[in-house]
């Protein structure tokens, strides 16, 4: 009887003990936004998109992001086809939590800069199935939008992931965002989400991100590859990186709105 009660006794703490072994939620975020990425990168990024129906449009474009400080600015300028050559995007990520970001989204038919509401980041880029948000945070998590917790751990493609679940803090969060839940795998030495399930508002899977071919580049774990399948559209995207330079000095003209105008 002694024995039973002991392994009674083993069988109720030892899921405490092991959830103790791992992080939490908050500690892998902030783990993920404190990876190394450079001070700023260039590089081509091509946009595959594929409807249900296998019809595909492919976007050569170039990117380019630079750290202003805490201050992060992107820029993406697309090159081809002609139908969306000279369009322009740039977002500025700022440090402090209570200060809206600034996105702007040029328009070559327009001849404009429209600026992106902070209401709108979870509206869909350019025909891709990432949002405004997405593009914006890159390989980095929003630690104000979610509570999150450590939900486990699981092996993908031979590297250890740690499983954290996210809930937007709001319903004026969620709605913003498009999402009631994400589940991240996050790789567990460098830091990097490999897989990302996001569950709609109405509590449907809504879209599945993997992130494959990460390899370093001039000392500095980088994504190649980028894949979105939509589960409600059954539409996918690819963004494929290449050319990826983190040495060569970007201008800070770059990165205004005169130069969304003017173009590369």
């Amino acid at each position: 009887m002694k024995t039973l009660y002991i392994a009674i006794a083993l069988a109720m703490v030892a899921p405490s003990l092991f959830a103790a072994e791992l992080p939490s939620g908050d500690e892998i975020a902030h783990n993920i936004n404190a990876r190394d990425e450079g001070v700023s990168v260039v590089r081509t990024l091509t946009m595959e998109m594929t409807d249900k129906r296998g019809k595909q449009r492919i976007r050569e474009t170039r990117g380019f992001r630079k750290y202003f400080g805490d201050e992060k600015r992107t820029a993406i300028y697309y090159l081809s086809p002609k139908n969306v050559k000279d369009t322009a995007f740039m977002t500025y990520d700022y440090a402090d939590a209570s200060t809206d970001d600034d996105q702007w989204l040029y328009l070559p038919a327009m001849r404009k800069v429209r600026r992106i509401s902070a209401s709108d980041r979870g509206d869909y880029f350019l025909g891709t199935d990432f949002t405004y948000e997405d593009i914006k945070k890159e390989s980095k998590v929003s630690i104000e939008d979610y509570t999150r917790k450590t939900i486990g751990e699981e092996v993908i493609d031979g590297h250890r992931t740690f499983i954290i679940e996210s809930i937007p803090v709001d319903k004026k969060t969620a709605k913003e965002l498009g999402y009631s839940k994400v589940k991240q795998w996050v790789d567990a030495e460098i830091w990097i989400v490999r897989k990302a399930e996001f569950t709609s508002l109405r509590n449907k899977p809504l879209k599945t991100i993997y992130t494959t071919e990460i390899k370093q580049v001039q000392g500095i774990w980088t994504t190649h590859l980028l894949k979105v399948e939509n589960h409600k559209t059954r539409h996918t995207t690819k963004f494929i990186f290449s050319d990826v330079d983190y040495q060569t000095k970007i201008s800070d003209g770059l990165f205004t709105e005169r130069a969304l105008r003017r173009g590369l």
